[in-house]
C-alpha cells in the first residue's frame, strides 16, 4: 500500500509518524486507519526503530476525530467494521513491543483523543484541546476510548468527559492525568523526540518487556502480578543485552545495546 495520509520520518532509532490530513483536520477515514496500522506493523518489525512519535501534519490538529462525512451514511453493520478497525489499530500500539509517544498538537478529539490514549506517553501543545465529543453526534466512543480513558483518569472523571462530550485545554488534561507533560507547541515535537531518544538509547529487550509486564500486571491482583514480574525480570538474564549493560556498568562507559 503506498501511504497517502500518512508521512514517516526515520531519525536514529526514532520514527516520527505524523497524521497528513490537514485539510480534514487529520480525522480518520477508513484510509487512514488502514495506513497507520500498515505503518505500525512495519515499525514493529524494524529492529533498528526503538520508539516512535505518532503527531498530526500542522497546528491545527492532532487527529480531530473519525472522519464524519464519511461515518454518516453508515449503518450497523459499516459502524462495526470501522469500530474494529480502529480498535484493533489503538491495540496495536498499546500492544507494540515499541513505545508509542502521541505529540498531541492540536485538536485530539474522539478517534484522535482514542489513538492518544492507546500511547505510552501523551505529550501536548499548550494551545491543544482533547475531549471524546461522541454524545454530540448521537454515538459513543468506539475505538476504545471509554475504557481506556476511565483507565487513565479514573470513572468519574471519563464518565463527565464522555457524558458531557466536552472539549478540555491541555492543562486541565495534565491536571487530570489525561496528558502527562504540557509545552509550548514549538518546543513539542523535540520534547517527544528527547524522551524517545532517551528511551531509544536503553536495553529494547528491557523495554518490551517491562512495557508488557505493566500493561499485563495492570488487569492481575498484586501478588500475579508481582509473580508476572519476577518471572520477566529473571528471563533477561538470558539476554546478551543483559551481559552487555551490566559489563558496560562495571566498566563505566556506555551500553551498546543490540536487541538480543
Amino acid at each position: 500500500m503506498e501511504l497517502e495520509n500518512v508521512l514517516v520520518v526515520k531519525e536514529a532509532a526514532v520514527a516520527t509518524v505524523t497524521v497528513n490530513r490537514a485539510k480534514a483536520l487529520n480525522a480518520l477515514n477508513s484510509k487512514t486507519i488502514a495506513e497507520l496500522a500498515q505503518v505500525q506493523a512495519e515499525l514493529e518489525k524494524d529492529s533498528e526503530i526503538r520508539a516512535v512519535i505518532l503527531t498530526g501534519h500542522g497546528e491545527k490538529a492532532f487527529v480531530a476525530g473519525a472522519d464524519i462525512s464519511e461515518m454518516a451514511s453508515l449503518g450497523p453493520r459499516g459502524a462495526l467494521r470501522l469500530a474494529q478497525a480502529g480498535g484493533i489499530l489503538a491495540s496495536a500500539i498499546e500492544g507494540s513491543s515499541k513505545p508509542w509517544i502521541a505529540a498531541v498538537n492540536g485538536f485530539a478529539l474522539g478517534g484522535g483523543c482514542e489513538l492518544a490514549l492507546a500511547c505510552d506517553f501523551i505529550y501536548a501543545a499548550r494551545s491543544a484541546k482533547l475531549g471524546q465529543p461522541e454524545v454530540n453526534l448521537g454515538i459513543i466512543p468506539g475505538f476504545g476510548g471509554t475504557q481506556r480513558l476511565l483507565r487513565r483518569v479514573g470513572v468519574a472523571k471519563a464518565r463527565e468527559l464522555v457524558y458531557t462530550g466536552d472539549m478540555i485545554p491541555a492543562d486541565e488534561a495534565h491536571r487530570i492525568g489525561l496528558v502527562d507533560t504540557v509545552v509550548e507547541l514549538a518546543e513539542l515535537v523535540p520534547r517527544a523526540r528527547e524522551t524517545a531518544s532517551k528511551i531509544a538509547s536503553k536495553g529494547p529487550l528491557a523495554i518490551a518487556t517491562a512495557k508488557r509486564v505493566m500493561r499485563q500486571g495492570a488487569s492481575l491482583p498484586l501478588d500475579e502480578a508481582c509473580a508476572l514480574e519476577a518471572l520477566a525480570f529473571s528471563s533477561l538474564f538470558d539476554s546478551a543485552d543483559q551481559k552487555e549493560g551490566m559489563k558496560a556498568f562495571l566498566e563505566k562507559r556506555a551500553a551498546k545495546f543490540e536487541g538480543k
